[in-house]
């Protein structure tokens, strides 16, 4: 038996980033990865689906070519090289996170690990025993089926299959309007795709700002989509044909006939197999329980990402690594403020946001003042025929103190940061518009937002 300082399970953007971060702590420390480094997030999710959504993009501006001065006659478009291409950037992101565990001495097990008792790990099919004076889980989770209808690989899928596909769908449903289903739904609409999304709730993306779901909804249907809300599945039926569908919209069905039906309604936590049952961790609902040091039940045992049902984002998940490392080295850390974590959709329109909703703050007992500043003036989404959305603050209604921000439009993933880093600084709507940002570019958006809070807006 090989004995660590630390065992991370799971080689994940939680996982590898725990791993490095206690290697690089002088920590002698072991990963076990079943499948590849990077996991889902590099290998079948956030990488290749961007690669795709690039080449998707791409086509979409060739088929504006009047407004950019120039026309051409028969435009193939290949989804299989598309798909090859995306391919290629996750092996090359995946031999960067293999170098990155070379060099910092993080010693890999290829294969899945399962408790023997609290500080012992079996990993099969080696057989190999490991024993960790700390064991860190970071085992992801895993796509939620709909209720009767299991995944079949083939016509009812996940976003995993979806991304193994080399050829768009000609017809498609997809069951859920979040993230992944409205990129998946961008995607496949550029490339010819006739997409239908439903969705149980009132809007896409329905956990945005109201304001941002009505918006980005109206755009996605103009782009072609079909996006019914207020709707469930009732049944799926496999046929020779594709899928046959039937949705409910109140007392209302319909019945869809489609090549491929894309389920995006969620995740389940991966705990099932590490047999929990060897040790004390307690779970609940399904996630692994930890406090805001990522500590388990069991103090040297900690759970970061999905597994612990915090918040299932890539980036929450290495921040989560970074705490559970540093608490093992016996480091004071800060605790996550999850409400201030930016969350973005890759879609089109883009969807970025960072702290509270109008709603929620209206919720939580504050007294808001918002303002929007569309980007249909903004010189830079002009120039680059871009310009449909808007930005969105919520302030507190005495001190303008920023309680969210919120963002829908071209590029606006790419803004959401430093508005993160004003509410994680407790920054208020003035200091935010006495913040000079750079001309022509789509931040001004949010300066003139400021700037209407505090009663000096300029070209709205």
């Amino acid at each position: 038996m090989v004995s660590y300082d630390v065992i991370v399970i799971g080689g994940g953007p939680g996982g590898y980033v725990a791993a490095v971060r206690t290697a690089r702590l002088g920590m002698k420390t072991a990963l076990v990865e079943k499948e590849a480094l990077g996991g889902t997030c590099l290998n079948w999710g956030c990488i290749p689906t961007k690669s795709l959504l690039r080449n998707a993009e791409v086509i979409h501006l060739l088929s504006r070519g009047r407004a950019f001065g120039f026309s051409f006659d028969n435009l193939v478009v290949d989804y299989a090289l598309a798909h090859k291409r995306s391919r290629q950037v996750v092996m090359r992101q995946n031999r960067r996170v293999m170098a990155l565990m070379k060099n910092t001495g993080v010693t890999i097990y290829e294969g899945t690990a399962h408790f023997v008792d609290s500080e012992t790990l079996m990993v099969t099919p080696s057989d190999i025993s490991l024993h960790g004076k700390n064991i860190i889980i970071a085992t992801g989770a895993a796509s939620r089926e709909l209720p009767d209808f299991p995944f079949d690989g083939e016509k009812i899928i996940n976003f995993r299959s979806a991304l193994e596909l080399t050829e768009a769908p000609k017809l498609a449903l997809i069951v859920g309007a979040g993230p992944i289903g409205m990129e998946f739904a961008t995607l496949w609409n550029r490339y010819g795709c006739r997409v239908t999304v439903v969705e149980l709730m009132s809007h896409a993306l329905p956990f945005e700002d109201e304001e941002i779901s009505i918006e980005a909804e109206k755009q996605f249907k103009r782009n072609g989509i079909t996006v019914k809300t207020k709707t469930l599945v009732e049944g799926l039926k496999p046929t020779d044909q594709g899928v046959e569908v039937t949705i409910k919209a109140g007392e209302i069905f319909e019945t869809l006939t489609v090549d491929k039906v894309l389920v995006a309604i969620g995740f389940t936590p991966n705990c099932a197999s590490l047999d929990l049952d060897k040790t004390d961790v307690l779970i609940s609902k399904g996630a692994i329980q930890v406090d805001e040091t990522m500590r388990t039940s069991v103090p040297h045992i900690y759970a970061i990402g999905d597994v612990n049902g915090k918040m299932g984002l890539a980036h929450v998940a290495s921040a989560q690594g970074m705490i559970a490392a540093e608490t093992i080295h016996g480091r004071a850390t800060v605790p996550l403020n999850y409400a201030d974590i930016p969350r973005c959709t890759y879609a089109y329109p883009e969807v970025a946001s960072v702290g509270f909703t109008e709603e929620r703050a209206r919720e939580l007992g504050h007294e808001v003042t918002t303002a929007r500043c569309p980007f249909a003036g903004n010189g830079k989404a002009v120039a680059m025929d871009d310009n449909s959305g808007f930005a969105k603050i919520v302030a507190e209604a005495k001190s303008k103190r920023i309680l969210g921000v919120h963002l829908v439009g071209g590029h606006v993933t790419e803004l959401v940061a430093g508005a993160t880093g004003m509410i994680a600084l407790g920054a208020t709507a003035e200091q935010l518009s006495d913040t000079v940002h750079p001309h022509p570019t789509f931040s001004e958006a949010l300066m003139e937002t400021a700037h209407a809070l505090c009663g000096r807006a300029i070209h709205l």
